[in-house]
């Protein structure tokens, strides 16, 4: 839902006022910097995290353009830090130097609204015009759903990044953005997606968060906040097809095996859910990559989740449990344009009845994708190549 400045403002810690003290001294810095690197590419995932579209674009412009300076922000301290370094010049997330490479940086590309030293501080000074830079969004995933917080009035971002000609004449309708800043390149991870080996007999179930339930659990300690946790909609749906015994008897029936993902907000939640089955086991962050799990995974069992769209374009069945469809549209995303039912790549479940006996199926047909949902995916995904990271990174070149 959409937030005001003074919400923004609240939301400003003093950590978060220690950085203009780091702006400040980068700003002076900068200006001399910058003279020997004019053209110096920033590259961003998230603080702690590089697998998303700006770690597989910085390897594509490291690899097919080594004389584009470039680095990537990350902190030293992430699984992921290694790797990035590996390929590249590398910036602690946060720090004085990051802040010198933000302002001098002709490009600062992230998929991340918040990819930047300081999210609350860039805030300030980006959207209301004290610092004038060109940042590029590459997105995090394809929008169904009308995400205010994008808009151009609360972002001020040079390239705004979509993967479908629907995708991007709701986009470029609906958020403001001046004409030709948003484009249809493709998300850069989807060049990754046309080579994956299946495992026939594994399911991911991967559910999405809910904004609402910070409200419905809100308490002053965590015993406290997860005994609110485990009376919410959210817990008893999934908890209850994680435990179903239909659920747990096809699993054996078919010789399945089942990989749950929860997300990141969930995590401190874990051990509320009795997940004791042999035949279940509980992947997360860092240990397991979400796109290797999406490549490898025969089925999908989400919600409103965009990994649904990964794991669509891989042309692979899935099933959308979406038993609070009011509740979410209500407090967490507002409607857009895409409808699950009539354009969605799974059937669309209100009760785990429903997802056993889709699971059921589509274990029949040996999880083959069925005609009609091969059908909606030629028609959606109009671009469908291995050529998105070079799209995305002419398309940033060319910026005037």
């Amino acid at each position: 839902m959409e937030q005001t400045f003074l919400g923004k403002l609240r939301r400003v810690k003093l950590g978060d006022l220690l950085h203009i003290v780091k702006f400040l001294a980068a700003w002076v810095i900068s200006r001399f910097y910058r003279r020997k690197h004019k053209d110096l590419w920033l590259f961003c995932d998230s603080q702690m995290e590089a697998r998303d579209n700006a770690y597989w674009l910085f390897l594509y412009v490291r690899e097919n353009h080594p004389e584009q300076e470039a680095a990537y922000a990350i902190s030293y301290a992430s699984p992921d830090y290694g790797r990035v370094a590996k390929a590249g010049k590398t910036v602690q997330y946060g720090s004085l130097r990051h802040w010198v490479y933000y302002l001098t940086a002709s490009r600062n590309i992230s998929s991340q609204k918040n990819g930047k030293p300081n999210a609350a501080i860039c805030y300030l000074l980006e959207v209301y015009g004290l610092l004038k830079n060109t940042r590029v969004f590459l997105q995090h995933g394809i929008i169904t759903a009308n995400l205010t917080f994008l808009y151009y009035k609360h972002t001020k971002m040079r390239l705004f990044v979509c993967s479908t000609y629907k995708e991007w004449n709701y986009v470029d309708s609906h958020y403001g953005y001046p004409r030709g800043w948003v484009q249809e390149l493709g998300l850069c991870r989807f060049d990754r997606l046309h080579d994956f080996s299946v495992d026939k007999k594994q399911i991911l179930v991967m559910p999405t968060w809910r904004m609402y339930i910070r409200n419905e659990i809100h308490a002053p300690s965590q015993e406290k906040m997860e005994e609110k946790f485990r009376e919410t909609e959210y817990f008893k749906h999934w908890d209850g097809l994680l435990r179903a015994e239909g659920f747990l008897r096809l699993l054996e029936e078919w010789d399945l095996r089942v990989v749950f993902y929860p997300h990141r907000e969930m995590r401190r939640f874990l051990h509320a859910f009795e997940i004791l089955h042999p035949r279940i086991a509980v992947a997360s962050w860092p240990d397991h990559d979400v796109q290797e799990l999406l490549k490898s995974s025969a089925y999908l069992i989400t919600d409103f989740s965009s990994v649904a769209m990964d794991f669509a374009y891989m042309r692979k069945p899935l099933v959308y449990y979406q038993f609070d469809t009011k509740k979410f549209r209500e407090s967490h995303h507002e409607a857009a344009d895409f409808d699950f039912e009539t354009e969605g790549f799974g059937p669309v479940c209100q009760t785990e009845g429903e997802v056993i006996r889709e699971l059921m199926k589509a274990a029949g047909r040996g999880f083959e994708n069925e005609e009609a949902y091969l059908e909606r995916h030629r028609a959606y995904f109009d671009l469908w190549d291995a050529e998105n990271c070079k799209r995305n990174y002419e398309a940033i070149r060319d910026i005037s």
